[in-house]
């Protein structure tokens, strides 16, 4: 096995995964939470076991190390030029968006969230004590992008923040720099806060398109807006808890330190360790997990579109495939697909009972197995 290899299938079962625990002692393949299967990179492995060697794990701060190489990560990739006492360091980027959802506003105030969209855009703001309106994402040829209109449209004295996912999940859209000029208006004419996810942004997979973080398009957007970051999804280091916030506003960034205090933990040693060694040495394995991947999608959208009653569009990033199954007149998805023997998340969880997201970051065998069992399924259930 190389260091760069995506092909090798690597038994996670007993690792109390949670990917694969689900189904456990089953011939379902775990195609649903957004882990891939691949080892991690070897930079990130080989700093683990110099930490562990050390053998003291206290509390631990943030590097200086690492918050330079943030820093430095921003400016080189996108010409975003931060400082340090910007990023709040977090142990998982649900938080973020629960905190964020704690620090803008009031109680019964509005948040506003895209649909179809990853579940806790939904349930962070209803755990935070405020309402939520879903604004539906549309067609734009083959791309889908928030609804602009409808956006204006549905904000009212209430509205006090938006929750915005670039690159989309699950649709995996990559936004251009004149929908994000757009968006940044609409904020801007409304005085709304923007708490962006921008936790794929590594994982851009179509040749000419570039991850832009809302917050680098202008100054003034990016004093009303909230960046989450994280290695977790680009390195599959999500386990070891490492994620960031980058919030310019010192205000803003006031009143999101405070909502944490005495609920949110700090990360752990491990966490950060993992996090720098990724940025630092792990570009040239991200270039071939991101060749792996682009094949891995190009191979599946070619294949779906084939299968009676679905359909896949173009995928611009991430590694999650939004397939609609409303061809399929089903009457059970999930339980249709898991007898099929393959698992995969209900497009119900964000929004859209007519899909269903599935992960093919993993090798290509265990791809090929996922597409052989959901053709011999649909062919067997759609009459001829």
């Amino acid at each position: 096995m190389t260091p760069f290899d995506f092909d090798t299938q690597i038994d996670r079962r007993g690792t109390a995964s949670e990917k694969w625990e689900r189904y456990r002692d089953t011939d379902i393949l775990p195609m649903w939470v957004a882990d891939t299967d691949f080892m991690s990179p070897p930079g990130v492995i080989k700093a683990l076991h110099e930490r562990i060697d050390h053998g003291i794990f206290g509390y631990t701060d943030a590097p200086e190390s690492l918050v330079q190489t943030v820093i430095k990560r921003m400016a080189s990739e996108y010409n975003w030029s931060i400082e340090s006492d910007w990023i709040v360091w977090l142990p998982g980027l649900v938080c973020g968006l629960n905190l964020a959802c704690r620090a803008v506003g009031t109680s019964q105030d509005t948040v506003i969230a895209p649909q179809p969209i990853y579940p806790p855009f939904v349930t962070a703001p209803r755990l935070s004590d405020r309402h939520v309106t879903q604004i539906p994402m549309v067609d734009h040829g083959q791309r889908r992008v928030l609804d602009f209109d409808a956006l204006e449209a549905n904000i009212t004295e209430q509205t006090q923040l938006l929750l915005f996912c670039n690159p989309h999940n699950p649709g995996g859209t990559v936004y251009k720099r004149e929908e994000l000029t757009r968006l940044a208006s609409i904020a801007e004419q409304h005085n709304i806060t923007i708490c962006s996810d921008e936790i794929h942004c590594d994982l851009v997979l179509e040749p000419g398109l570039v991850h832009i973080p809302l917050a680098s398009i202008s100054e003034t957007i990016a004093q009303r807006t909230i960046t989450l970051m994280a290695p977790s999804k680009t390195y599959n280091i999500a386990g070891l808890g490492c994620s960031f916030a980058i919030i310019p506003n010192p205000q803003l960034r006031r009143q999101f330190n405070q909502v944490r205090k005495g609920i949110v933990p700090s990360v752990n040693l491990l966490g950060y360790t993992a996090a720098e060694a990724a940025y630092a040495t792990g570009d040239q394995w991200n270039t071939k997990q991101l060749d792996y991947l682009r094949a891995n999608r190009d191979y599946l959208v070619k294949e779906i579109n084939q299968i009676p009653g679905l359909s896949l569009l173009p995928i611009e990033a991430t590694y999650l495939a939004w397939i609609d199954i409303s061809g399929a007149k089903l009457e059970n998805p999930v339980r249709f697909f898991e007898e099929a023997g393959v698992g995969m998340s209900p497009g119900r969880d964000f929004g859209d009972d007519r899909y269903m997201r599935l992960n093919f970051g993993c090798p290509r065998a265990l791809l090929e197995e996922a597409v052989r069992r959901l053709r011999i399924a649909l062919i067997n259930h759609l009459p001829v």
